[in-house]
Formats: structure tokens, C-alpha cells, sequence
């Protein structure tokens, strides 16, 4: 199996910043991509950031210039952190942590239970 950890979240004032941080671990042969998912009340979950295997990040055009995906460090492909700043009231959500792995000869999807982040305004 494989368990997704996240930390981070909370409570903060519009303009403000917090960070997340996940990490995926279990039976896992290869990683292909970490990414940050986030569903305000009543709205569909939403792609926030995305880092595939190489490195390269993706962001939602709502968190780009303002959000910041990265991992512990180059080799760590099992993390993802995402640096939020300047915060928006409309960031307020449930932020979940999603991994695409490898495990043999298949790949899926695995979801973090979710963290709630609140912007004040």
C-alpha cells in the first residue's frame, strides 16, 4: 500500500502565507508525478500545482506567480511542499496531496486525507 502524509494548513489572514508538505511512502517502484489538489465547498476538485518526475511544475492560472511547488530536495521525488503567498479568501479549501506511482507493472493514483486551509479576509 501506499500512504500519503501531509502537513501544513490552517488559518491565516488574506495576504499572508502558509506551506504544505507531503510525503508519500509504501511499496512504491517509481514516482511519477506529486501534485497538490483543492475543493472549496460545493465546487469540484481543482489541479493547484503539479511536479512530474523531472521536476517540471505545473500551476492552475488562479495560483500562478503565487503559489510555489518543490520537493525536499532534487533526489526526494516521494515530496512535495507548496509554498502559498499572498493568499486569497477564494484559496480557502481542502487541499489534497495526490501521487501518480508506479507499482510493478501498473500505475495509479493515490489521495492524502486532505488538509484544510482557511483565508481570512
Amino acid at each position: 500500500q501506499v500512504q500519503l502524509v501531509e502537513s501544513g494548513g490552517g488559518l491565516v489572514q488574506a495576504g499572508g502565507s502558509l506551506r504544505l508538505s507531503c510525503a508519500a511512502s509504501g511499496s512504491i517502484d517509481d514516482i511519477k508525478s506529486m501534485a497538490w489538489y483543492r475543493q472549496a465547498p460545493e465546487k469540484q476538485r481543482e489541479l493547484v500545482a503539479l511536479i512530474t518526475a523531472r521536476g517540471t511544475t505545473n500551476y492552475a492560472d488562479s495560483v500562478r506567480g503565487r503559489f510555489t511547488s518543490s520537493r525536499d530536495n532534487a533526489n526526494a521525488k516521494n515530496t512535495v511542499n507548496l509554498q502559498m503567498n499572498s493568499m486569497k479568501p477564494e484559496d480557502t479549501a481542502v487541499y489534497y496531496c495526490y501521487s501518480l506511482v508506479r507499482i510493478g507493472c501498473g500505475v495509479r493514483g493515490y489521495w492524502g486525507q486532505g488538509t484544510q486551509v482557511t483565508v481570512s479576509s
